[in-house]
């Protein structure tokens, strides 16, 4: 299937450690796996090749997943009026529309982590409750859906060698037996209070609740703030290295858009050298 090319970098927005389930294969398409199928895509000149295990729905459900329905040329606008980007606002980065349930389970998993193990662990927890799929000659398990783990013990957790994060999934998913709307709910609510309801949830900061509602709700108003966001203020803008304070400028300076504002650093501050 063939899709107009909007002004997205499809490298940028799928290699920006947004999601922990996308290859880059030899030919420079992407493999992605979604909440319900497998797709693989690659950039042609002015359009975007797509193929899937499952054709129902492919051209709506890829562009809601790479945010086709959001104008970023317009929010760039606002946010170039600022010179805290090194050479501009990064053009073509998206924030991707991924699947609530399992944000909120992979980003317990991330904490203190790195992308790799992240990644081995959410693909080990789909082998073994996910949907398994067949595309491209290769086999692919689909990410559980909650049902499937809503029952699961720490006992079951301790398979995956979480440490000290079975314990916080458990307790994450014990939340959604007691409220199985839990997730929908959130989704009503606004930013702030959405953020301390997490937040009240055991082995859930600050940061991953952040995550949580940035990549799974786009939430462009949290501030999923990292070691490289905190470097790049720091030397950029020469803040003190402290999330409150970073979180109070950020807000005050891009208001609703204050946590898009943050990934752009993050991906530039990731991906060139700071002046």
């Amino acid at each position: 299937m063939k899709i107009k090319k909007n002004d997205i970098d499809l490298n940028s927005t799928l290699m920006s450690g947004q999601a922990f389930r996308i290859t880059k294969e030899l030919d420079n398409s992407y493999t992605c796996i979604l909440t319900d199928r497998v797709v693989n895509i690659k950039e042609d000149n002015d359009f975007l090749i797509v193929n899937s295990n499952k054709e129902e729905n492919l051209e709506m459900v890829v562009k809601h997943y790479l945010d086709y329905g959001r104008d970023y040329s317009l929010i760039n606008e606002k946010l170039s009026t600022s010179d805290v980007f090194y050479g501009g606002v990064p053009s073509g980065y998206k924030v991707l529309k991924q699947d609530k349930f399992e944000m909120y389970i992979s980003y317990i998993i991330s904490q203190n982590n790195n992308v790799k193990r992240i990644s081995s662990t959410i693909n080990k927890i789909s082998e073994k409750y996910g949907e398994k799929v067949e595309f491209n000659n290769k086999t692919y398990y689909l990410f559980p859906k909650m049902s499937d783990m809503i029952n699961l013990t720490k006992d079951n957790l301790k398979e995956f060698n979480l440490g000290f994060r079975d314990e916080y999934i458990y307790n994450a998913l014990n939340v959604l037996k007691e409220n199985p709307f839990y997730l929908e709910e959130l989704d009503m609510l606004n930013t702030d209070v959405a953020l301390k309801s997490l937040m009240k949830i055991k082995g859930i900061g600050l940061k991953v609740a952040s995550c949580i509602l940035m990549f799974g709700y786009s939430r462009f108003d949290t501030f999923p703030i990292d070691t490289w966001v905190k470097k790049y203020v720091s030397e950029k803008l020469g803040i003190k290295d402290d999330i409150k304070v970073i979180s109070k400028y950020m807000k005050e300076i891009f208001n609703e858009y204050s946590g898009l504002a943050i990934q752009y650093m993050y991906h530039i501050n990731r991906n060139r050298k700071l002046d």
